[in-house]
């Protein structure tokens, strides 16, 4: 229980709503699709994520991620596997993850997770934990959870949050 509340209130610490992308120029092919992905009206979630990662499992356990992604059709969500080598495709769908129509799975090209060798950016912003989680509309980072495994009441939260209009 108190694990818990760290995390929380660890996480809530560390929540950082942005009004603008750091950096609007891609600079490498997946960097691209995720731009292309998150430049959209819709609410977008990207989800940093990799198999061997025990908090990226707990995420997926009872329901968590595939019933988030069902109680949000209006949503699209872009899960990227970092720092492994395969994309992670055969446990998402064991977890009733992956099938659905606004789900797209993309695995980044660096496989390393050795320090000064894996990926520790994209789009400009730092990635030093996983799970990691941003929330983009209108091609604008809205809010980033950069520490670990998340809460979905929150998560659930700053995906109603975005969908209000916000001054550019």
């Amino acid at each position: 229980m108190i694990r818990s509340i760290a995390i929380s209130a660890f996480a809530a610490a560390v929540l950082a709503p942005c009004l603008v992308r750091a950096d609007d120029r891609p600079t490498s092919a997946i960097e691209q699709q995720i731009a292309d992905a998150t430049n959209s009206s819709r609410v977008t979630v990207v989800h940093f994520w990799a198999p061997w990662c025990l908090n990226c499992k707990a995420e997926l356990a009872n329901g968590g991620w595939s019933g988030f992604i069902a109680g949000n059709p209006d949503v699209d969500f872009v899960f990227v596997t970092i720092w492994n080598p395969v994309d992670g495709r055969d446990l998402l769908e064991k977890f009733g993850v992956g099938a659905e129509k606004n789900f797209q799975l993309l695995l980044h090209p660096n496989a390393s997770r050795k320090r000064g060798e894996k990926v520790a950016e994209l789009l400009g912003i730092p990635i030093s934990w996983i799970p990691t989680t941003w929330v983009f509309k209108d091609g604008k980072l809205r809010y980033a959870m950069n520490y670990g495994e998340l809460r979905f009441p929150m998560l659930q939260q700053l995906v109603r949050d975005s969908t209000d209009a916000w001054d550019h």
